[in-house]
């Protein structure tokens, strides 16, 4: 078993507490995600689309594009939207900081 001392106070951790709760992080983000998600699907179902095709199958902006029909230049439009509404939805939800 591994440890490591944290902080000023010295509490001990093991390895395993630290990926347990960056695991369950993970999965608190994932979830608030998928539920920002579902709620822009309801409000736009095409940009939810687009962030679908692009984050979860990994096509790139011009695969989506084609996928969907739209120019590029509309799925570019469509990702700025997205991205912007989905942290302003995960900010809501405290799910989202900005890096330092």
């Amino acid at each position: 078993m591994s440890t490591a001392t944290t902080g000023a106070t010295g509490t001990v951790e093991t390895v395993e507490t630290v990926e347990t709760v960056e695991l369950t992080m993970g999965a608190a983000i994932n979830l608030a995600l998928d539920e920002a998600l579902a709620r822009l699907e309801a409000e736009d179902p095409a940009k939810a689309q687009l962030v679908k095709l692009r984050y979860f199958a990994g096509l790139a902006e011009a695969e989506a594009a084609s996928v969907l029909g739209i120019s590029r230049t509309t799925a570019q439009r469509y990702w700025r939207y997205a991205k912007a509404w989905l942290i302003t939805e995960l900010r809501k939800a405290g799910s989202f900081e900005e890096n330092p």
